[in-house]
């Protein structure tokens, strides 16, 4: 099962530690960009996704898109 988090790139605090494990860890230069690095990752048979919160406020779509789906997880992480 792959596991990716997703954050802004001026985002120094959220997921640091998993970042400086080697986990997967995206950093977005434009917040706008959310829906399309979701979709990039999900192609990419990502099932669990793990956004910011600051990240998250700019995907309302997608997330409700996959909100009922059993075989992907996008969760917001609280601050």
């Amino acid at each position: 099962m792959k596991i990716s988090w997703i954050k802004a790139k001026n985002d120094y605090k959220s997921f640091r530690v998993l970042q400086n494990l080697g986990f997967d860890v995206y950093e977005l230069e434009e917040p706008e960009t959310t829906d399309e690095k979701i979709k990039e990752l999900i192609e990419d048979d990502c099932k669990i996704i793990i956004l910011s919160n600051e990240i998250a406020s700019f995907s309302n779509d997608i997330i409700k898109k996959y909100e009922n789906q059993d075989d992907i997880s996008i969760i917001i992480s609280p601050k």
